[in-house]
């Protein structure tokens, strides 16, 4: 049996080397490496010394054939697949920000903040508004644009 402790000190250098050669990337390389000593070490059969270097890099080089086989059968995901929902902390932020401007919009008088919502939100006529709230077409829009300066100066403070 040989002493893998001495066989590692002796041969890592070199394999990580041989392997960085290869995949030009150090984590890679570092992952050939260690893989290679970990075959070696798990191996059914006696290490012979004399050979023990071009075993070890045979291992690396396999490995990453492996590797590249590997990724030649992944293919790169098309943007078009990307989930077109907004991301946990985005929702977060946009339930936030509801929060908020449904705060502001209670201290708001009523009847100005229904004129901007069925102006803004069902997207009502003026006139419809003026219909719905028995109120004259100018009153309407006083209180649309009331309540529009009123969130704005909430936004502002």
């Amino acid at each position: 049996m040989t002493d893998f402790t001495s066989l590692y000190k002796k041969y890592a250098a070199d394999v990580y080397r041989f392997a960085l050669y290869l995949s030009n990337e150090r984590g890679d390389a570092e992952d050939i490496t260690s893989e290679t000593f970990v075959r070696a070490w798990t191996s059914p059969g006696p290490i012979v010394m004399a050979t023990v270097k071009g075993y070890l890099f045979t291992i690396a080089r396999n490995l990453f054939l492996q590797g590249l086989r590997r990724k030649s059968r992944q293919a790169a995901l098309d943007e078009d697949l990307r989930d077109p929902q907004p991301g946990p902390y985005r929702q977060a932020e946009q339930r936030q920000k509801l929060a908020s401007v449904m705060a502001e919009l209670q201290t708001i008088p009523e009847a100005s903040r229904s004129a901007l919502l069925m102006s803004a939100v069902d997207g009502m006529a003026y006139e419809e508004i003026a219909q719905v709230m028995g109120i004259s077409l100018a009153a309407v829009k006083v209180k649309i644009h009331r309540a529009r300066l009123a969130l704005a100066g909430l936004r502002g403070a």
